[in-house]
């Protein structure tokens, strides 16, 4: 879009150090407290030491919440999300890559680096960010809205949503997301989607090829002193890779959902704030109550054109 200005909070360098510093402690704390369970559940089955895993997880982040509250130490989600990154890559690296195949070994690579480089450019991108001059706040939206209608038209004004994170107005705003540090809106929605299956395949390569070392070197049948670092660490990070796998498919698949029917997130969960979504269905007089009525308000989607349509239409929506 012309004149497009950054409407995301700008940190200084020392802010960011400083969070960035916390991320990239609280994932090595993170990964190390996960080796545990294969550690200490190593007679166990892959299935409770994945619900293990989960449930530590959860006591991680509660804890790290905490110490957010408490302490007042801030980390960055984006750069959690690199972080995990380089560390899976890292025990990949190190240990894992002596059981896999050439090809294989050069797929794996080519894909963390296709990830990091799609990870810095939906940082970095314009989700379709509206410049509304002085306008800061949700409640501003109604004048907004008479003032952009002669430059967007109905339709398009109808899909400019507020994001309070980077308090900026979007266009074919989503929802943001604090994992890839930006707004998801109309300019960067294929981005995103292309980045979220670039996730689920090298996680899902990355499984594979623990699978390959984990059965190479029979460390699930070792004793806890057989079992060593190299052990712990691969099976702990394959059991990420498992859950990760797990909740980002099931989001894949809402987006899946929600690109087939045109629904943007915020627009669904938040339909009751925007007319266009609201059609009011007036109840005729019952026996028990012949003299009255209520009308019953349900959500609908004015922007569903069918399946193909609307696929076609999110491939080929720029500005």
């Amino acid at each position: 879009m012309q004149g497009f200005t950054d409407h995301r909070t700008n940190e200084s360098i020392s802010a960011l150090i400083g969070r960035s510093t916390v991320s990239c402690i609280l994932v090595i704390f993170t990964q190390f407290t996960l080796s545990l369970v294969p550690r200490f559940f190593y007679a166990s089955s892959l299935l409770l030491q994945l619900s293990l895993s989960a449930l530590l997880l959860l006591l991680v982040l509660g804890f790290g919440r905490w110490c957010k509250r408490l302490l007042g130490v801030y980390s960055s989600a984006s750069a959690l999300v690199f972080y995990n990154i380089i560390f899976l890559w890292c025990v990949y690296f190190i240990f894992v890559r002596q059981a896999t195949s050439r090809l294989i070994d050069v797929m794996f690579q080519v894909e963390v680096a296709m990830l990091l480089v799609g990870l810095r450019s939906i940082l970095s991108s314009d989700p379709g960010f509206v410049n509304t001059g002085s306008l800061q706040t949700d409640s501003e939206i109604k004048p907004f809205e008479v003032e952009a209608q002669n430059e967007f038209g109905s339709l398009g004004l109808k899909r400019i949503r507020y994001c309070k994170s980077c308090k900026a107005y979007v266009k074919g705003f989503d929802h943001h997301c604090p994992a890839f540090g930006n707004c998801i809106g109309q300019n960067n929605h294929v981005l995103f989607i292309v980045l979220l299956l670039g996730f689920l395949c090298t996680e899902a390569t990355y499984i594979m090829c623990s699978f390959q070392f984990v059965r190479a070197s029979h460390v699930l049948n070792g004793t806890k002193f057989e079992i060593g670092l190299a052990g712990s660490l691969v099976i702990s990070t394959l059991l990420f890779a498992l859950l990760q796998v797990l909740w980002q498919g099931i989001f894949m698949a809402w987006h899946v959902y929600c690109i087939c029917f045109n629904i943007k997130t915020d627009e669904w969960i938040n339909w009751k704030k925007y007319p266009e979504f609201q059609i009011t269905i007036e109840s005729q007089p019952v026996f028990c109550n012949p003299g009255g009525s209520f009308t019953i308000m349900r959500y609908t989607n004015p922007y569903d054109k069918g399946i193909i349509q609307n696929v076609k239409e999110f491939s080929t929506r720029r500005d």
